[in-house]
């Protein structure tokens, strides 16, 4: 099966190699020295079930500030049976359970450590413990005997044992992930004998004695098949699944499911804040309190990471990524990571090219109370790299045992635990453990809320032997205003169906369950919160002169309320739009309105004036409506209002038609962050519309703009501009994609209209084109300019972010249910709309089927008489399609007219089919050298359709010695047409071995 080669250290960081299917070998012993392997039988004399009488007798010192990372140490569990053991094995996971019934009743089970999966043998490498492959291969190091088994480690009896559960268990994987809910293990993704593992969610149920498989049923779409990625319970509540690989390249998206809101579903999150960049091999741990935190990681250029991220849901329901402080000492990726309290304990991990973390490094310790790293030896001030030797590690030569990866690590009270992993190709089967002595120390939130949650549990209730019970009651102090929410109690379900419910409240057994006084506080403290920012909304609004307020940016649309009831976003639109009859017949003008290039501006003057006689009256405002009940006080109406400012920022910045000039210095004038916000707002509009539009006439339609701004101010000046000023009020925008790429100025043209949808978010209108994605305008524009208007790293995140708000963009729009606009065309596949509405978002390009691919890159033929289907020049695969096609598709669906974009025509529009379908491009002089008409088409409520066009500018006057900035605009953008040129204008013949073509791509 397909697998990623650094499944292993030692190899070329190739990806994908092969995962091959050995079920059928066997798994000899290790030939490891005894220190560093587990007992491969039951041992008349084990050690002491940790933590030891000795360790409980011998006090540590009082140490001031941080502790150090602790030091690891070989457990000899016992085996009654040697398959038992889980044996040699990497890629597998390991999940803390906690304890079933009340302790010293008969029905009590102790916490336990739950280890599925994982592959048991090297490809040529039989037991895994011979010699490995040479790291300097071909192939590298590749796994195999991927598998499904599970076993079960006491930690009260210090004994393994193999569970054989009830039910269809998970086919066999590795690289998969688990994590715990209540007593119940949730597996999901992962890479087999077959390939990627299904999207599932496998739950192992552990509150019985016999413990049993459950398939949980997850409604929409989900993260879909991935290895190598994170998920972690957030919360108590939020189940989350962050990057990974897809087969394809890494991921940086993050999915919740909020376990206790049924039917299960999955959403996907667009946080704030500065994330982690697509990658692979991270590891992820929730502190109590709800913290998650996300270290290392291998990005796409399979480079190690040293960074970590928080993220942490706010009281207002946003969801928001923070960097965490303090110099992680080394970058790692494939290392294992687990928080006790306020402390994340980190081991092993490779860097790439046979090397593995080694020396102090090897074991780390993130503080987050203390804000520092910490390794074997001191607070981290600064990287350290070197290979490991007895003299680096201060002398301490168990800091060996951790040099390892792909293995796995949980957290039992203070105990951290590590099974398995790979060292020097040599499969590994020990099982460690370490105190994290500073526990008690600990004066972090999550502490605080543990301690307080022990002093108010009901009495006669013992905490447990390890404590850790108590961190599950997720109260918080009430100190911490912006702390994170804990979901609020569940009933259990009527039904009794308890094996499928993976909500927190249901995983345990009634005699186990407690009431908790933090969450009741919690709940009342939102309630009193959801009632001062409505009085707060409703005085703010009573200030304004106007009567109007603008829509709050409360809930980051992707996660219901902390409440548990889901918020929406959207402000409804005025159902009364009109009330009179639109005449059925839709018309082309015989008339086209056209601005000379030499006319100065009383001509725009006068087909303005134009314009709002033809339709006065039609005016469709939008209606505010009452905010619904938000979760924080003023501070979420500031942050709202702050959030609101952006599009306002941007259109004050850039709706300038007449004034606007390009600027003289290219760095673009929003950072990174505001940018985010901008589309984290437009996404939410977005995501709630449908994949095709229902819109109303008047309408304005405009073609593609590549990044040509100056021609759209020209538009906006000459025929009108969206904003209260212009003719926003009588008349909607509708735009046909392609606002990126080829022209210098792609970050103002996409902004601005994100900015005006998120204004007018009933009114302008914005569907996708075939530069709407990323493996496109990577190649053609947009990707280099945001990196060198932004700078590498800014303009890097810029890229990816506005790409992912590409794949919701709608595709399709029905006006008046008589004219669709699409970007491309029909082509071979499209009989009827229902096809494009069926379409799910979010969908990237290369997810898409070849209905997605004929709407966004197919063209008509070459005129009239061309009929059926014929290959497209643009590339194999890619048709055009005749007038006969035309006529059917409107037949089929009682359509009039066919308005798309993607072709450039010299008068900015021309007609197909005997004008059923009109081919609209709005940017002049395509790439500096069609000198091409640009042009709109506006339609009347009457359905009559008048075309206005722009002619190209003159070449400029100024020298480059006098504009600077047009001579580095003109040069950037002829280097980059030259060495990409474009699809020819439409009715001239393709170049040969034309780069511009899809071919080529």
């Amino acid at each position: 099966m397909d697998s990623d080669s650094s499944m292993a250290p030692e190899e070329n960081d190739q990806d994908p190699a092969s995962l091959n299917h050995h079920q059928s070998a066997s798994q000899p012993s290790p030939s490891e020295p005894p220190p560093e392997t587990g007992s491969e039988s039951a041992s008349p004399t084990p050690t002491p079930t940790p933590p030891s009488a000795q360790q409980q007798q011998q006090q540590p010192p009082v140490v001031i500030g941080p502790r150090c990372a602790p030091s690891y140490t070989v457990v000899n569990a016992i085996l009654e049976k040697k398959e038992d053991g889980p044996g040699p094995r990497c890629g597998h996971t390991l999940t803390a359970v906690p304890a079933v019934g009340e302790e010293g009743s008969s029905n009590y089970i102790g916490p336990r450590l739950v280890l599925f999966g994982g592959a048991t043998a090297l490809e040529g490498n039989s037991g895994g413990t011979g010699t490995p492959t040479s790291a300097g291969s071909a192939g590298g190091i590749r796994l195999a005997g991927a598998t499904a088994d599970v076993h079960c480690y006491d930690v009260l009896t210090n004994k393994w044992s193999r569970l054989t559960p009830h039910g269809e268990p998970p086919s066999p994987r590795a690289a998969h992930v688990a994590t715990a809910v209540g007593t119940m293990v949730v597996i999901q993704g992962g890479i087999g004998p077959a390939g990627l593992s299904a999207e599932d969610l496998h739950v192992l149920d552990l509150t019985q004695q016999r413990p049993r498989w459950h398939r949980v049923v997850v409604q929409g779409p989900g993260p879909g098949p991935r290895y190598g990625h994170v998920m972690a319970l957030v919360g108590q509540r939020y189940l989350m699944a962050i990057g990974g690989n897809d087969g394809k390249r890494p991921l940086a998206d993050v999915w919740a499911l909020d376990t206790a809101a049924k039917p299960y579903e999955w959403r996907k999150l667009e946080p704030e804040g500065e994330g982690p960049p697509p990658c692979m091999y991270a590891t992820a741990s929730a502190r109590s309190d709800g913290l998650l935190l996300l270290c290392g990681g291998r990005d796409a250029n399979s480079v190690p990471l040293a960074s970590a991220y928080g993220l942490a849901k706010h009281r207002d329901g946003r969801w928001e990524w923070a960097i965490a402080p303090g110099v992680s000492p080394s970058a790692r990726y494939q290392h294992a990571a687990v928080f006790v309290n306020a402390r994340l304990h980190v081991s092993g991990g490779a860097l790439g090219g046979g090397r593995m973390v080694e020396d102090s490094s090897s074991v780390a310790v993130l503080d987050t109370a203390a804000g520092v790293w910490c390794d074997t030896k001191s607070v981290v001030n600064s990287p350290r790299t070197g290979r490991y030797s007895a003299d680096a590690a201060g002398g301490d030569a168990s800091v060996e045992l951790t040099r390892r990866c792909r293995h796995a690590a949980a957290a039992v009270g203070d105990l951290i635990f590590v099974y398995g992993g790979l060292r020097g190709g040599v499969l590994l089967d020990d099982l460690l453990v370490a105190e994290d002595l500073a526990a008690a120390e600990t004066t972090s939130a999550a502490s605080h809320a543990a301690a307080e949650a022990a002093a108010n549990s009901p009495p006669g209730r013992s905490p447990g032997r390890y404590g850790f019970s108590d961190e599950r009651t997720g109260e918080l102090p009430e100190s911490a205003p912006d702390a994170v929410v804990l979901g609020s109690p569940v009933a259990p379900p009527a039904n009794g169906d308890m094996h499928t419910d993976i909500s927190t409240e249901n995983a345990m057994l009634p005699g186990t369950r407690r009431t908790s006084k933090g969450v009741e506080y919690l709940v009342e403290a939102s309630a009193a919160e959801a009632e001062a920012i409505s009085a707060t909304l409703a005085a703010a609004k009573a200030r304004q002169i106007n009567g109007e307020v603008e829509q709050p940016d409360r809930d980051r649309g992707a996660e219901a309320t902390p409440s548990g009831k889901p918020s929406s976003s959207l402000i409804k639109p005025d159902s009364a739009v009109s009330t009179s009859v639109i005449p059925a017949g839709v018309r082309l003008h015989h008339r086209a309105v056209v601005v000379a290039a030499e006319t100065g501006g009383a001509l725009g003057g006068m087909v303005r004036q134009l314009s709002i006689d033809q339709f006065e009256n039609e005016g469709r405002r939008v209606g505010y409506g009452t905010p619904e009940s938000a979760t924080a006080a003023r501070k979420l109406l500031d942050r709202q209002q702050s959030i609101n400012s952006v599009p306002k920022k941007v259109v004050a910045h850039l709706l300038k038609p007449r004034g606007w000039k390009p600027p003289v210095r290219r760095q673009f004038f929003l950072d990174c962050n505001e940018i985010a916000d901008l589309c984290d707002s437009a996404e939410r509009i977005f995501s709630s519309e449908p994949t095709v539009l229902q819109l109303k006439a008047p309408i304005k339609i405009f073609g593609d703009l590549h990044g040509q701004f100056g021609d759209l101010m020209r538009l906006f000046d000459e025929y009108g501009s969206p904003s209260t000023a212009g003719d926003i009020s009588y008349i909607d925008y509708l735009f046909l994609g392609d606002y990126v790429d080829r022209g210098q100025h792609s970050l103002e043209t996409i902004i601005l209209l994100l900015a005006l949808k998120v204004e007018y978010q009933h009114n302008v209108h914005l569907i996708r084109g075939n530069h709407e994605a990323a493996d496109i305008n990577a190649l053609f524009g947009f990707r280099i300019e945001c990196i060198e208007r932004m700078g590498e790293r800014d303009g890097i995140w810029v890229w990816h972010r506005i790409n992912r708000l590409f794949n919701w963009l709608p595709l399709a729009a029905l006006i008046e249910k008589k004219i669709i606009c699409m970007h491309g065309g029909i082509g071979r596949s499209i009989n009827h709309v229902e096809q494009i509405e069926n379409i799910q978002r979010p969908i990237t390009m290369e997810a898409g089927s070849i209905v997605l691919m004929d709407l966004l890159w197919s063209d008509p033929t070459e005129n009239d008489s061309v009929e059926g289907l014929r290959p497209n020049a643009r590339g194999p695969g890619l048709v055009t399609f005749g007038p006969d096609r035309v006529m059917e598709f409107c037949n089929n669906n009682d359509l009039q007219l066919i308005v798309r974009a993607h072709e450039c025509v010299m008068d900015g529009f021309e007609r197909f089919a005997q004008g059923h379908l009109i081919t609209l491009f709005s940017a002049t002089n395509y790439c500096g050298t069609a000198n091409n008409a640009g042009a709109i088409l506006v339609l009347g409520r009457d359905l009559v359709v008048v075309p206005k066009l722009i002619h190209p500018l003159p070449p400029a006057i100024t020298s480059p010695e006098t504009s600077p900035e047009r001579h580095v605009d003109d040069t950037w953008m002829q280097e980059l047409n030259a060495n990409r040129p474009p699809t020819p204008t439409r009715g001239r013949p393709q170049t040969p071995d034309d780069r511009g073509s899809l071919a080529w791509i």
